[in-house]
């Protein structure tokens, strides 16, 4: 369990890290984080950090297309997580 909540504190520290990163590239005019490096990390456990530094920064929340997809990611985990718990008792 120890195991997993340092995975869990990490992948959304690095996602929160990329996507603040990806803010300030987007200021700069420079070259970004794709999309789909985004939805993947926040996919494997990063959505609570994604979500974290999308309001804190500011960041893609005018994206329709990204929030509808980011949305659709959440919704997936939590399915999961209701199936898990049913299933663990």
């Amino acid at each position: 369990m120890e195991i997993f909540l340092l995975y869990f504190l990490f992948i959304n520290l690095l996602v929160f890290i990329i996507a603040g990163y990806d803010k300030y590239q987007a200021r700069k005019n420079k070259r970004r984080i794709p999309e789909n490096t985004l939805f993947f990390l926040a996919l494997i456990g990063g959505t609570p950090g994604l979500l974290t530094a999308m309001l804190l920064f500011k960041h893609k929340t005018s994206k329709t297309s990204f929030i509808v997809k980011f949305l659709g990611i959440l919704a997936f985990q939590i399915v999961l997580l209701i199936v898990f718990l049913k299933y663990k008792k």
